[in-house]
């Protein structure tokens, strides 16, 4: 057993130092393990065989993720229309550069719907999800794919995002989500799913009460559940003369109460911002919201309420990025 001096770079670029102690087996009364040998032969017909089959089936994932890829970029016209990023351009921007990042469901819900005319069949649930680096701290990173349907949940893609909760507060991830959703597919919806439903909004409170920063980007409309999700966040981004956040539109309000109002006036940013109080931030535009994002997860704030473990800076540190969170 000994103890080891490591150094890491804080904000400032000062030099912070930390000791860590080492358990070597010579200092174990314990047994080492035993080396495990193959007798598998790489160049016999069977392994060969058995090789070509399972490269096989990655061509075939690689190839669907690369199908729903597609479909989401096709949607680039409308949103350069509006001036918007597509959600994959938002998830770039978001990561540092260069840095790693796991993706994670991206078969969720294949197969669960028919093929478009060009006979692609997407997956994902609607979802863009996956673990990496932002300003070098290691997060789960959720983005409606509001390429495909407008960003309504595909089959399955409530498990995903659930799933994608569940393993944030497992292992004390900042959840930080990139928000354009038009809710629930009401044509697919099953009672079911408000059980579910709820359960995405408990998982945001257990974030959140075990000091594990939410962080919610709204880049478009928020609609019904949607909303909740944007409300039950640490730290809420909205975007001028996009975002929008209600429960339902000016058409269900007229036709439920015979209110007239606009967009904005219901559930616009500014609104928001200056009257509700539900916004923290209002940015301009996609690429200023991100930025406003990636200095949340940067701010004391967040390193206080995440203990400031050290290993949340590995890409700067050059720690292990599989140790355990102390």
């Amino acid at each position: 057993m000994c103890a080891t001096d490591y150094y890491y770079k804080n904000k400032q670029g000062s030099l912070v130092a930390y000791s860590a102690t080492i358990l070597s087996p010579r200092n174990l009364n314990v047994t080492p393990m035993a080396i495990l040998e193959t007798r598998i032969s790489s160049a016999s017909a069977d392994f060969q065989r058995n090789r070509q089959a399972m490269l096989s089936q990655l061509e075939r994932v690689r190839r669907i993720e690369q199908d729903t890829q597609a479909v989401s970029a096709a949607a680039k016209p409308r949103f350069e229309k509006r001036k918007q990023l597509l959600p994959a351009e938002r998830l770039a921007l978001l990561l540092d550069r260069g840095a790693p990042f796991l993706e994670l469901a991206t078969l969720a819900g294949y197969g669960m719907k028919p093929a478009d005319a060009q006979g692609r069949q997407t997956a994902g649930g609607g979802l863009i999800a996956g673990i990496g680096y932002v300003l070098g701290v290691r997060c789960m990173v959720v983005v409606s794919d509001s390429g495909i349907d407008a960003g309504a949940f595909q089959p399955k893609g409530l498990e995903k995002l659930l799933r994608m909760q569940e393993i944030a507060l497992q292992n004390k991830l900042p959840f930080v989500q990139l928000i354009e959703s038009a809710g629930g597919n009401l044509l697919n919806y099953r009672v079911e799913n408000f059980v579910d439903g709820g359960a995405k909004y408990r998982n945001l409170a257990l974030l959140s009460a075990a000091g594990i920063p939410v962080i919610t980007v709204t880049h478009g409309p928020s609609t019904a559940g949607g909303a909740y999700q944007t409300g039950l966040s640490d730290y809420i981004v909205l975007v001028r003369g996009r975002s929008k956040a209600f429960l339902a539109g000016p058409s269900l309000l007229k036709a439920a109460t015979g209110e007239i109002a606009t967009e904005e006036e219901l559930g616009g940013a500014e609104m928001h911002a200056s009257i509700s109080g539900l916004g923290d931030y209002l940015a301009e535009d996609d690429r200023d919201a991100i930025r406003i994002a990636r200095e949340i997860v940067d701010s004391p704030a967040c390193e206080e309420a995440l203990g400031r473990t050290l290993h949340s800076r590995v890409a700067q540190s050059g720690l292990n990025p599989l140790l355990p969170r102390g």
